[in-house]
């Protein structure tokens, strides 16, 4: 039986985004009120010269920290990277209670990818943070609205591991059916729960996503469901004529058990080639050596560490084992899906994978090839200490081993 991989001793931090307007506030000041919210340190980024929005929430102690004004995903990282630094420090030198959380609310106009990109990999930050997910919330009034005419809004529902529809009770249903619709197009499998006044159990959307540490998370089943529909249904891609087109999404599936390194060196080629065009990657894959998936993600060029389940979802009903990957692209070139579809369905073996990653030491994927998963090869042989494998040597053979 699988073992359960350990919990991360790293703090998770939740990134909430959202465009103008969508309730941001609304919800923050309902979170801290919780009493599951204990221990969560708020930081709050505001655009414009004078700060208003966390004069609006309800202060957590002394964890509340406000970004000097501007974005956050772009001129004042720096500020989110000190702002982390501190706290860690504080934490460090026990100048504040314990910190289990951390809730980075973004402006309205921000893009969630570079705040990702720097909880994974910012050095120092990396360390002792670990992106939790991504909470988009969306007015599902004025949504259909936003999303068709502002880039930020797109971004933000691309890149959301959860969709939080706000003022329900504003909207009608034909504007409910737009907004499904787009969304469709957009992120078909990140999970959306329609909200009202903020109203909402903290765990439904803090530290329930694919990331979360510990366990099969519970919508496992749901987002491979999710992937298959869209592969069934989803919109066809954008052609090389439609520049400024909204994202589409499309799937890969793998018939077979992939080997490790091999895909994940085909992945990181493709993230080179085609990240700045790739929103987002989710993937549940079934590896070579291992009984339980492996749960991959990315957004642009960023690839998120590994996360291995101990056993595949919805053990005995229809759902099968087949590895498959959601790609959510914008302004794909004209066969690029082809290249991607392609370049995975040919992946090279482990042996290949290793000398290639060997050349390429910036490959995006390279977190992927130090996990802890079985090599794939002749004489080859893993067990749950060693790892055997048979070297030529002249005209013998002679077994080597490494702990």
């Amino acid at each position: 039986m699988a073992q359960r991989a350990p919990l991360d001793p790293r703090i998770p931090v939740t990134v909430l985004t959202g465009f103008l307007g969508a309730g941001k506030t609304t919800l923050l000041n309902r979170l801290v009120a919780h009493p599951d919210m204990a221990g969560t340190a708020l930081l709050i980024n505001e655009f414009g010269t004078v700060g208003i929005d966390h004069h609006l929430v309800e202060r957590i102690g002394e964890t509340m920290v406000l970004l000097e004004s501007g974005c956050v995903c772009c001129t004042v990282r720096g500020d989110l990277v000190e702002a982390l630094e501190q706290l860690h420090g504080k934490l460090a030198r026990r100048e504040i209670p314990e910190i289990r959380r951390v809730v980075i609310e973004t402006t309205g106009l921000a893009d969630p990818v570079p705040v990702v990109w720097t909880l994974m990999e910012q050095r120092f930050v990396a360390a002792r943070f670990r992106c939790d997910g991504v909470v988009t919330l969306v007015d599902t009034r004025l949504g259909a609205d936003q999303l068709d005419w502002h880039e930020e809004a797109r971004r933000q529902v691309a890149t959301a591991d959860c969709i939080l529809l706000t003022k329900p009770d504003l909207a009608d249903r034909s504007a409910r059916e737009r907004l499904d619709a787009r969304l469709d197009g957009l992120n078909p499998s990140a999970p959306r729960l329609a909200i009202a006044h903020g109203e909402i159990e903290p765990d439904r959307i803090l530290g329930a996503g694919l990331y979360a540490a510990g366990g099969v998370p519970a919508d496992v089943e749901r987002w491979a469901a999710a992937s298959e529909a869209a592969a069934r249904d989803g919109a066809a891609l954008p052609s090389a004529h439609d520049a400024g087109t909204p994202p589409a999404s499309f799937s890969c599936f793998f018939s077979k058990q992939v080997p490790w390194r091999g895909f994940a060196v085909a992945m990181g080629e493709i993230l080179a080639r085609y990240g700045d065009r790739l929103l987002r990657v989710k993937g549940l894959m079934n590896v070579a050596g291992l009984s339980g998936p492996v749960v991959v993600q990315c957004v642009e060029r960023i690839a998120y560490p590994p996360v291995r389940l101990p056993r595949w979802p919805a053990e005995g009903t229809r759902f099968d084992m087949r590895g498959r990957l959601v790609f959510i692209a914008r302004d794909l070139p004209e066969g690029a899906m082809d290249d991607i579809r392609n370049r995975l369905a040919a992946l090279p073996s482990d042996a290949a994978a290793l000398r290639t990653a060997a050349t390429a030491p910036l490959l995006p994927t390279r977190c992927w090839l130090s996990a802890r998963i079985p090599v794939q090869g002749d004489g080859a042989l893993e067990t749950a200490g060693w790892h055997v494998r048979s070297l030529r040597l002249g005209a013998g053979r002679r077994a080597a081993a490494r702990p």
